[in-house]
This record gives C-alpha cells, sequence and structure tokens, in this order.
C-alpha cells in the first residue's frame, strides 16, 4: 500500500494522459462489441461537443491543481482533518477511508447539490442533455461545473485531510470508473446488480440520465453506491426503459451543438414538468 500512494504522490502527467486517453478507447471498442442501445448517430460528430468540453475539464483542473496541491501539503503538514483526528490506523483503511470521504463530498455532495440548486442545475444540465449517453459522455461538463466540482474536491481534501497522494489515487479511480458508468455497454443483469451493492454500476448510472424525475434526481453515485443507499437516493429501473435526456430541454439538435451547450446554463430555468414512475 505504501509503494502504491507512493507511485500516485508522484504520477506522472503522462500516465494520468494514458489513463484518460486508454479508458476512452477501451469503453469506446467494449461500446462496439457489447452495445446496451444500438444508436442510429454518428458517433465521431456526437462526440465532438463531449471531447470539446473534456479539454475543458482538463485545463481548468491543471490551471486550478497548485490549489490541490498546497491544500493536501497543509493538511498533512498540520496534521488536519477527518481522518488525521482519528486514532491509528493501518495504512491500507487510512486509504480507504480517504477515498471514501472524498468520493462523498467530493462526487456525492457536489452532484446532489447541483441538481437541489436551480442555478447550479442549469449548469449541470449540459452534461444531462446528451441524448446518446456513451464513454464520452463522461466529461461533457460545462467549464463552469468544471470549476464548481474543483471547489467541492478541494473542500474536501481541506475537511478530510488528505494527503496528496490519496487524492491522485481517487482522482484516477474517479476518472476510470465514469468512463465505465457512462459507456453504453451491457453488463449481465445479475453481473450488474450485485457489482452495484458496493460500486456504481453502468446500469445504475443509467438510470440518473433518464429524462424524468424521480429518475433524474437518484443515483449520484461516482465509485460507491453506499451513499445512495446510506441517504436514500438509490432507486432502480428496468435498462430497456431508460430515455436519455432532459424532459424540459428535449431540442437534440440543439443539445448537440457545442454552440447552444456554452449557454444553456444561462438559459431561463424550467420547472420540471414530470414526475412519471414508470417501471
Amino acid at each position: 500500500m505504501e509503494s502504491l500512494l507512493n507511485y500516485f504522490e508522484n504520477i506522472p502527467t503522462l500516465h494520468r494522459s494514458l489513463l484518460l486517453v486508454g479508458g476512452i478507447t477501451l469503453f469506446w471498442l467494449l461500446e462496439g462489441i457489447l452495445p446496451l442501445f444500438s444508436f442510429n448517430y454518428n458517433k465521431w460528430k456526437h462526440s465532438w461537443p463531449n471531447f470539446f468540453f473534456t479539454i475543458t475539464t482538463i485545463i481548468i483542473n491543471f490551471a486550478l491543481a497548485f490549489l490541490l496541491l498546497k491544500t493536501a501539503d497543509w493538511v498533512t503538514t498540520n496534521d488536519f482533518g477527518i481522518i488525521n483526528w482519528l486514532p491509528d490506523m493501518p495504512l491500507g483503511l487510512y486509504v480507504i477511508l480517504g477515498v471514501l470521504l472524498l468520493d462523498f463530498i467530493g462526487a456525492y455532495l457536489a452532484h446532489y447539490t447541483e441538481h437541489k440548486i436551480g442555478v447550479l442545475w442549469m449548469v449541470h444540465l449540459v452534461h444531462h442533455t446528451d441524448h446518446n449517453v456513451d464513454t464520452t459522455t463522461a466529461n461533457r461538463h460545462h467549464p463552469l461545473e468544471s470549476v464548481i466540482r474543483f471547489i467541492f474536491t478541494l473542500a474536501g481534501v481541506f475537511v478530510i485531510g488528505t494527503p496528496i497522494g490519496i487524492v491522485m489515487l481517487y482522482q484516477s479511480m474517479s476518472l476510470i470508473f465514469t468512463q465505465l458508468t457512462h459507456a453504453n455497454i451491457k453488463l449481465p443483469k445479475r453481473v450488474d446488480k450485485i457489482l452495484s451493492y458496493l460500486l456504481v454500476s453502468p446500469d445504475m448510472h443509467k438510470i440518473h440520465h433518464h429524462h424524468v424525475l424521480p429518475y433524474t434526481d437518484s443515483n449520484y453515485g461516482n465509485i460507491f453506491s453506499i451513499w445512495d443507499r446510506i441517504f436514500g437516493t438509490f432507486t432502480t429501473l428496468d435498462r430497456t426503459k431508460i430515455v436519455y435526456g432532459v424532459d424540459t430541454f428535449p431540442n437534440e439538435a440543439e443539445n448537440s451543438s457545442l454552440k447552444h451547450l456554452l449557454k444553456q446554463p444561462f438559459h431561463k430555468y424550467r420547472k420540471p414538468i414530470s414526475k412519471i414512475i414508470n417501471k
């Protein structure tokens, strides 16, 4: 565990880039072999705005990375934060607890908040208005959302007290999981269900992308499904009934246009029009 932590403390930029590109490539290929839905779309054309937002996310995270490093160094030096205030524990447990809590504050809590506050929902909307969810959708976040998510991650590092090695380990895991859970792939139902008891499975997250409430406001988890189960936001739906998009922004042409997506957060808020239970 110590060698793993040392690796992620000094993980080369090249290795992080390979995780991103390698993950997209792997799941892109698997989508052609084990597709969940047979999309009638030009995959490269569909991917263009998603790749654009992936690049802007990378740029923003890179530009602000020094804040993450400074904060992680400070909490480590000053023995500050939840995991540093607990009694001594094995390194493995220390790392697992740090990753779990980062997933809660930096992902679940951030995601939940974005759905519950109107102005933040309009920013997050860009991620939900993809009508053909695939692995490229994973990082389809408006630049404003990238900043919001970074703030939550920074707050998580400060409150939890995670050293930079755990932060980099978590972010690497998060990258792969988001690519997996958005990928248009079909796991055996039993495998997916068993996986979802602890981790966010592809089917579990696809429900979150269903176009109507209450499903859109459920299954917020990023890596671990336990947060949804603990806080009562876990739900199920037959995957064959999933329809992607958002009912209040149904125009697929606009939702595929980079120009419109960049302006989407500045639209007037539209109140959800349906709460259909259609299991």
